[in-house]
C-alpha cells in the first residue's frame, strides 16, 4: 500500500510529548525520517524509545504536539496508519505452540493479505529469512536468531512501507544480530523506510541516521559520522594498563584531563589537547609506577558520543 505523503518524509513528528500522571516519558521530540532511511532511536532502557513508537505505531495518544507516519494523523487516523507499517517488538510477538508456517498464515489473515497473494509473500518470506527448510518446525523449538527472523518476515508480509523495530536484537547473539541487520539492509535498498530502537551502541554505526535519546528527550540528532566529530573539540585516547583503578585515580580531576572511563580491557580518556595530555599521562602513570602497553589518540565510538552528551546534559540547569 502507497505511502499518502508526496514530500519524501515518512515519519515526522513536532513537539511531542507523552505523560503518565507526573512522569513525562517522551519530552518535545520533534524529528523527520525520510523515506527508505535506516533511522536508529538509541538510549538507555527507560529513555522514552518505545513509548515513542507506540504513539507512531498509533497504539497511545499523546499527551502535547503533532506526528505524522506515512502522511497520516496519529491522532485521527490510527486506523490508516496500522495499514502502512510493519510492527515487530523485542518480544517477537509469535505463537510457540504453531509451525513457522502457521504462524505465517496466521499473520497474513491478521494484515489482511489477499488470498492470492500468500503463498507468493510467504514463500517470499521463508527465503529472506531463510526458513525454508524450517517451515514445517515447532516455533517454540526455534533458537532465538530464527525466531527474529521469523518474527521480521511477520511484520512485513502485507508489504508495509514503513517498518517499526523496537529492540528487535534484544537477547539474541551476536552472530544473529548481524545476520538481522543484514535482512534490515535488504529491505531499506528494496524501499522500505525502518525506524528502529536499540540500546546496543554498536548497532548505531549501522543506521543512516539516528537520534539519541535520554529521559524522553532527544538530546542528539544526525548521522554516526556527524555526532562522533561533534566530539572534535576534546580528543579521546585510548589507554591499556594493567592497573585500571590505579590508572583512574591517579588522572581523574587532572588539569586537561576531562573524563576517564572504563571501556572493554582499557581506559577512554577525553582530554583538552591530546599532543599535551599524552606526555602529562605517561608522566603521571610513571610517578606512580604503573606501566602503560597502549596510548594513543582514537575516532570516539558511539558510546564515547553517548556518554559526553549524557554528561552534557546533567551539567545542564534542571
Amino acid at each position: 500500500m502507497p505511502e499518502n505523503n508526496g514530500n519524501g518524509i515518512a515519519v515526522e513528528t513536532h513537539e511531542l510529548v507523552k505523560r503518565f500522571g507526573d512522569f513525562v516519558a517522551v519530552d518535545r521530540v520533534t524529528l523527520k525520517v525520510a523515506r527508505g532511511e535506516i533511522f536508529g532511536f538509541l538510549g538507555p532502557n527507560g529513555a522514552g524509545k518505545s513509548t515513542t513508537i507506540r504513539i507512531l505505531c498509533g497504539l497511545l495518544e499523546p499527551t502535547q504536539g503533532d506526528a505524522r507516519v506515512a502522511g497520516y494523523d496519529v491522532r485521527t487516523e490510527s486506523e490508516q496508519i496500522k495499514h502502512n507499517i510493519g510492527y515487530m517488538s523485542q518480544k517477537f510477538s509469535l505463537y510457540d505452540d504453531l509451525t513457522v508456517e502457521e504462524n505465517l498464515d496466521f499473520f497474513a489473515g491478521i494484515y489482511g493479505v489477499p488470498e492470492q497473494r500468500r503463498g507468493e509473500r510467504e514463500d517470499y518470506v521463508l527465503r529472506m529469512a531463510g526458513l525454508t527448510e524450517r517451515r514445517t518446525s515447532m516455533t517454540r523449538l526455534l533458537a532465538g536468531g530464527w525466531k527474529q527472523r521469523l518474527a521480521l518476515g511477520c511484520a512485513i508480509l502485507h508489504e508495509p512501507p514503513i517498518l517499526f523495530l523496537d529492540e528487535p536484537t534484544s537477547g539474541v547473539d551476536p552472530i544473529a544480530r548481524r545476520n538481522f541487520w543484514g535482512l534490515i539492509y535488504q529491505l531499506s535498498a528494496a524501499g522500505q523506510t525502518i525506524f528502529v530502537s536499540t540500546h546496543y551502541m554498536d548497532e548505531a554505526e549501522y543506521c543512516h541516521r539516528l537520534a539519541l535519546m535520554y529521559r524522553g528527550k532527544v538530546i542528539a540528532l544526525g548521522t554516526p559520522a556527524e555526532l562522533k566529530k561533534s566530539l572534535d573539540s576534546h580528543p579521546i585516547l585510548d589507554l591499556e594498563t594493567p592497573d585500571l583503578l590505579g590508572s583512574m585515580k591517579t588522572l581523574e580531576n587532572q588539569a586537561g584531563i576531562l573524563d576517564v572511563a572504563v571501556f572493554g580491557g582499557g581506559l577512554h580518556v577525553t582530554v583538552e589537547d591530546h599532543s599535551s595530555a599524552i606526555p602529562q599521562i605517561r608522566s603521571l602513570l610513571d610517578g606512580r609506577r604503573i606501566s602503560i602497553s597502549r596510548l594513543e589518540r582514537i575516532e570516539p565510538s558511539m558510546e564515547d558520543v553517548f556518554v559526553a552528551q549524557i554528561e552534557e546534559e546533567e551539567r545542564k540547569p534542571q
